[in-house]
């Protein structure tokens, strides 16, 4: 049992900090608990580290933060001295040991020379992602965990483009880290080297980004004209999107009445049972404040402000929640729509989304003869679109999305930008007000122009120190038997994203897919509808999406249902 010896000698190192020493000691005897923090290694993957906070080398904690560090300051030091010098940028979010993890990672940084620029309070993933480009640094580090619960952190790393780090630029930087084995002995810096090294994120940054996002206001009559007076309700639940998202809305004039009680920076998020505001459970503060004032729609952000929630009240009176298809079909209609009014559509625009993301998006782009491209799940890949057609400028790139509520308009960030997003849901808002419709309302005219979609997606939770490799074995089966049916629905093509190969199941014709590599097998059904099953890339999550094309809603959903459980049963979840 080599995870007993491992946690033996982190409880008898005289570098272990009090709190630390305190946390180990109490498991004693605690063999589960004590497995599942030393049995393995926190996993160091395309998009960083995620994981419950506590100590051990399997939970999120100032050792791994540091190590994570050290390793990223290797391959930082290995790129030569004008990497060293343009240095990297930090921010955090409003999480438990944010603050504490985000200076730890300055610190181990400085220790190696390498300049550390701090932000001195909470900002979201999309400002640190524009920051990194305005200040042209190496690379940046988030530390947050999204939308996780509470009991989670996580660190992300970005590449100097603004993205998330390259698959290619991560495996180097895993080497590094996986270099390391002692946990506790991460260089410390001296006095000198913090005053050197460690610098604050200057204030026109902040500044630069507003203006940035003021850029891409379309409907500026409208604004002028309604916004003022916009019965709109947002809350922050708890993030750090609460000051961009209401600086940016009061610049471009347009009023938002906040969920007080959801702008304080509580750590346990104690207002909601879970910090997504996908959930409509998440927005009830919101929906409550928007029935007492008479707004028709609420939107909330999650704690690192990169995903948008979105509630809108339907012809009963009552408030839905939005799916992120629902908010990315109405966000890319109404973009479109908008450019097109202004004469300010490009003739080479582009739309990107994730390959799960619903398939009505291919319907709108080519009503405005706009061309989609599908990558990967992961903003990075959308980030990588537009970084090639920055240099080659054979596509301008208009709007990009995924069914996990991410949004971004504009190449000021290279991640979701739930900053961005809400501003143009509330540009949004005061559009169709000046045209006498609410969002809902415009939402039922996309569905009766297009046919009805039904998006969604189910997670089956795995647990235990191998929930990862568990997952990818499920995902690794269907390759072997691939299924021809999901109850009346036949499947016609299989494209196995593992291998970036998709097959006629008719012909047994090959062909490539022309897609980075990811564990995902994704079904096309011969209606349109589609089935794709992969394994989370931050949670031990299965994650099983449908997309349902249907004459309306009623047929949809009996139409899902028949096909959730033939999914089920292949599965065997």
């Amino acid at each position: 049992m080599d995870y007993i010896k491992t946690y033996e000698s982190w409880l008898g190192d005289k570098r272990l900090n009090a709190e630390a020493k305190k946390e180990l000691s109490e498991l004693k005897g605690n063999n589960e608990d004590i497995e599942y923090r030393f049995g393995a290694e926190l996993a160091f993957g395309t998009a960083g580290m995620r994981g419950i906070i506590g100590y051990g080398t399997n939970m999120m904690n100032v050792y791994t933060v540091k190590r994570a560090t050290q390793g990223l300051s290797q391959f930082i030091l290995k790129q030569g001295a004008e990497a060293v010098s343009r240095g990297v940028v930090i921010s955090y979010d409003t999480r438990l040991k944010s603050d504490e993890f985000a200076r730890a990672a300055a610190e181990v940084l400085a220790a190696n020379g390498i300049t550390a620029y701090l932000f001195d309070d909470v900002h979201p993933v999309p400002m640190l992602s524009f920051a990194v480009r305005n200040l042209n640094t190496y690379a940046g580090i988030m530390v947050t965990a999204s939308h996780n619960p509470k009991q989670y952190n996580g660190y992300k790393v970005y590449g100097a483009d603004g993205a998330q780090m390259s698959p290619e630029d991560t495996a180097v930087v895993v080497e590094y880290i996986k270099g390391i084995t002692d946990y506790l002995g991460t260089p410390a810096p001296t006095e000198e080297q913090i005053k050197k090294y460690i610098k604050p994120v200057p204030a026109k940054v902040d500044k630069q980004y507003y203006k940035e996002l003021t850029k891409l206001t379309i409907s500026k009559k409208a604004i002028k004209k309604y916004g003022k007076d916009l019965k709109l309700v947002y809350t922050p639940v708890h993030g750090s999107g609460y000051i961009p998202v209401t600086t940016i809305l009061k610049k471009i004039g347009i009023n938002a009445t906040v969920v007080e009680e959801q702008t304080k920076k509580d750590t346990s998020f104690s207002t909601v049972e879970v910090p997504n505001p996908e959930f409509k459970e998440t927005l009830s503060m919101g929906i409550a404040l928007a029935d007492k004032i008479g707004a028709t729609v609420v939107f909330g952000t999650d704690p690192d402000s990169d995903r948008l929630g979105v509630a809108v009240k339907n012809k009963e009176g009552e408030f839905e929640a939005l799916s992120g298809n629902q908010v990315g079909i109405l966000l890319l209609d109404y973009i479109l729509t908008r450019l097109k009014e202004e004469n300010a559509l490009p003739a080479n625009a582009a739309v990107v989304k994730s390959f799960v993301t619903t398939g009505m998006a291919k319907a709108i782009c080519n009503k405005f003869g706009v061309e989609l491209f599908e990558v990967p799940v992961g903003f990075k890949f959308i980030g990588e679109k537009i970084k090639l057609w920055e240099k080659d400028h054979s596509h301008t790139y208009v709007f990009g999305f995924e069914e996990s509520c991410g949004y971004l308009r504009g190449t000021h960030a290279r991640d979701k930008d739930a900053v961005v997003a809400s501003m143009l849901c509330a540009e949004m808002v005061c559009y169709y007000t000046s045209v006498g419709k609410t969002v809902y309302q415009r939402l039922q005219e996309i569905y009766a122009e297009y046919g009805y979609v039904l998006d969604c997606n189910i997670s089956v939770p795995f647990k235990g120190l191998h929930a990862m490799d568990d997952m990818n074995k499920v995902v690794d089966s269907l390759k072997v038997n691939p299924a021809t049916s999901f109850d009346i629905y036949k499947v016609t093509t299989v494209r196995d994203y593992s291998k970036n190969i998709k097959t006629d199941v008719e012909t047994g014709k090959t062909s490539e897919i022309g897609s980075p590599l990811t564990n995902c097998v994704y079904y096309e059904l011969e209606n349109g509808s589609f089935i794709c099953v992969r394994p989370s890339g931050t949670e031990p999550k299965l994650k099983i999406y449908f997309s349902v094309k249907a004459n309306n809603k009623q047929s949809a959903e009996t139409a899902l249902e028949k096909m959730q459980a033939a999914a089920k049963q292949l599965l065997g979840v």
